[in-house]
């Protein structure tokens, strides 16, 4: 769009249906490379991603021209299909339902850049649980737990 300026980076959370333990971690690089190139054919920038075996952490600087719904989507649908063609596991590979959308300023992003690179070392004393629902309760967003992610305790 001619004359559009913007300035958005939102890191997007999302987990493995069940929160099952299904990314390993020799295939977190292919994963982190099939997601940045969907990410950049539909034209955003990828800032950082890191995938747990059970969650993953992406930044994006996004432009106006896509919905951080339909960008979530894509992201959700193709790598969920690409995990499946390649045969990762035995049986389907889902991503569960929703996701956490969390909007930084530029001042932010060398903070949240190394807080999700940085997702093994956090996991070690802090559940994803624990961390979902800091993110909630940091940008105060009301929520129903009842439709929040399944939790493995």
């Amino acid at each position: 769009m001619a004359n559009t300026y913007s300035q958005i980076y939102i890191q997007v959370v999302f987990a493995v249906k069940g929160r099952e333990n299904l990314i390993k971690k020799e295939n977190r690089e292919e994963l982190h490379k099939f997601i940045t190139g969907i990410v950049s054919n539909r034209e955003q920038k990828l800032l950082a991603i890191f995938a747990m075996p059970d969650h993953v952490h992406i930044l994006v600087g996004m432009k106006p021209n896509i919905s951080i719904s339909d960008l979530v989507r894509d992201i959700k649908a193709g790598s969920s299909k690409f995990i499946n063609d390649s045969k990762w596991i035995n049986g389907k590979f889902n991503w569960q339902e929703g996701y956490g959308a969390f909007s930084y300023s530029k001042s932010n992003l060398d903070n949240v850049i190394k807080y999700i690179l940085n997702q093994e070392e956090k996991h070690k004393t802090q559940t994803f649980k624990k961390e979902y629902y800091s993110f909630l309760e940091k940008f105060e967003i009301e929520y129903d737990d009842n439709y929040l992610f399944d939790w493995i305790e």
